[in-house]
């Protein structure tokens, strides 16, 4: 099987290219660093600068790739930076398989948590339900349209609305776990926020399966089956560490270093994966305690 793949040398593209070549999988990157990538996997990849003109085909295409979207600010200029980086690769990545004589069986295309917006209230959001606005929300409705195009080539798309990734070399845990690590760590804000988590071996998993499994289509929550709130996850995270969580970091400050990105950090939602446990999909991480004592152990 032959794999086209943006976002490959990424925090989560990196390990799943390395599980599709164990696999025996032929694996393209469309890649903007080429010393990166060859620093990764050598020869063990074959690596294009630019999909127009290519004459590639490829059995899957995983779009992995976007700026980072809490970094910095949101000015004007970083929030089109944001959605030039995710809707016109996915725009490019559909005129391609529209030129393809033979087209992709799937396009598994990345999107986030962030499109359903906000829902303090403790209600339980699946992929049936509707955005609230902002900017994140905006964003993730602009990507996934652009990503749907390839349905009318006859491509099964699935959105992958993906939680904060747990690992402990990447990810929002990496930032987190030296303050943490030295009994600094605490909730963010009220505290009261859903925070919609998945272990990192989880959402590979998942990953692999949408490309098994030609009977899941649209939108996929990519979350485990525990949603907790952000202070259960700020405290659980220190008991992991063996460390106190008493150092919450308050709503004003929060606003005052990130601005309107804050709204990430400070909304939330209690997202489910009903449409993978629908499908039989099976989480060896359902749980926060046992994935971030993996973690921790590991």
């Amino acid at each position: 099987m032959h794999i086209l793949m943006t976002g490959g040398t990424g925090f989560i593209g990196q390990p799943l290219v390395e599980i599709l070549l164990a696999r025996g999988e032929q694996i393209t990157l469309l890649s903007r660093d080429f010393g990166k990538a060859k620093k990764l996997f050598g020869s063990k990849v074959n690596l294009i600068a630019s999909i127009k003109h290519s004459g590639l085909e490829a059995d899957v295409v995983i779009n992995l790739a976007g700026e980072p979207i809490i970094d910095k600010r949101w000015t004007t200029k970083r929030k089109q930076k944001l959605k030039a980086s995710r809707i016109d690769l996915t725009n490019e990545l559909v005129e391609w398989m529209e030129n393809c004589i033979n087209k992709p069986a799937v396009f598994i295309s990345g999107s986030a948590v962030g499109y359903y917006g906000n829902y303090p209230e403790n209600m339980i959001i699946t992929e049936v339900d509707k955005p609230r606005p902002c900017f994140a929300s905006e964003l993730c409705q602009e990507w996934e349209h652009a990503a749907l195009q390839a349905e009318t080539l006859g491509v099964r798309v699935c959105l992958v609305r993906t939680g904060v990734v747990l690992a402990a070399h990447g990810g929002a845990l990496k930032r987190m776990w030296l303050p943490f690590k030295m009994g600094l760590g605490g909730k963010i804000g009220s505290g009261n926020q859903w925070f919609p988590w998945i272990h990192l071996q989880d959402m590979l998993s998942l990953l692999v399966f949408l490309i098994d499994n030609d009977s899941v289509k649209g939108a996929v929550n990519a979350t485990a089956t525990h949603p907790v709130t952000n202070d259960e996850f700020s405290k659980q995270f220190a008991r992991a560490l063996n460390r106190p969580a008493f150092f919450p970091m308050p709503t004003f400050v929060v606003k005052a270093i990130f601005g309107e990105a804050s709204e990430l950090l400070l909304e939330g939602q209690k997202v489910v994966p009903k449409k993978l446990l629908d499908n039989k999909f099976k989480f060896k991480y359902p749980q926060l305690k046992a994935a971030l004592k993996a973690i921790v152990e590991a």
